[in-house]
């Protein structure tokens, strides 16, 4: 594996024990413990410098180490996920715009705003906008695209409006702030670069940021806004 050739040093020592009291433990001689005859003062004394057969390191640098490789295997696993449009054959232009956009959105190079508009279950006319890289994470989308279930905004998504009982939610998710109370209309903004996306389809959309719409025969209208994350480094 990659990750597994560019271990330092250090990360060695770090995979090669599960805590940090392996750790101390590996350095305690048998010469020790019939000495001291106390397990735990011998993993003090070792913490300590004054006893085992190396050098140690210390307890918040293990962990903080240890935490970090987590992480980076972690994420690894998640890169290397198979993504659920994979392999599937998909006829409608939405489905298509989804899967072309999956992997994007859920390894951050792009941030996706959905917006919807169709009628529910219930023959209600519905729209609103959804946080395509967060709803990823929360859910699995085999089922749209495998077209047993057709995408719909919640009223847990970052806008939810219907048009017949006229109720109108707005909800911040981890990647969008909702700006409700623009006097030019509904506005999003991206946390990691703190861009504004302007969904208003008569000005532009905003920095980094495109609109388009799809011709679909699964929704009344469906329309995507991409989103270039600008990471700082």
């Amino acid at each position: 594996m990659e990750h597994e050739e560019g271990l330092t040093a250090v990360d060695n020592i770090v995979t090669q024990f599960n805590t940090y009291e392996d750790l101390l433990d590996s350095q305690i001689t048998t010469v020790d413990l019939y000495y001291l005859e106390d397990e735990n003062l011998a993993r003090q004394l070792v913490e300590l410098g004054y006893r085992g057969t190396g050098e140690i390191m210390k307890r918040e640098d293990f962990e903080a180490r240890k935490a970090a490789i987590e992480i980076a295997r972690q994420a690894e696993r998640t890169q290397k996920k198979t993504l659920t449009s994979a392999g599937k054959t998909l006829q409608d232009n939405f489905l298509k715009a989804l899967a072309v956009r999956e992997e994007d959105n859920l390894n951050g190079k792009i941030s996706s705003v959905i917006f919807i508009r169709d009628k529910n279950s219930r023959g209600q006319e519905i729209s609103g906008y959804i946080d395509y890289a967060h709803r990823l994470k929360i859910e699995d989308f085999e089922v749209y695209f495998n077209g047993k279930k057709r995408l719909l905004p919640r009223s847990t998504d970052l806008s939810f409006y219907n048009w017949d009982s006229h109720i109108a939610v707005c909800n911040s998710s981890p990647n969008y702030q909702v700006i409700a109370d623009n006097p030019e209309g509904l506005l999003f903004k991206y946390k990691r670069d703190r861009k504004i996306l302007n969904v208003d389809p008569k000005v532009l959309p905003g920095d980094s940021s495109t609109r388009i719409s799809i011709l679909t025969d699964l929704y009344m209208q469906a329309v995507i806004f991409d989103h270039i994350s600008r990471r700082k480094t």
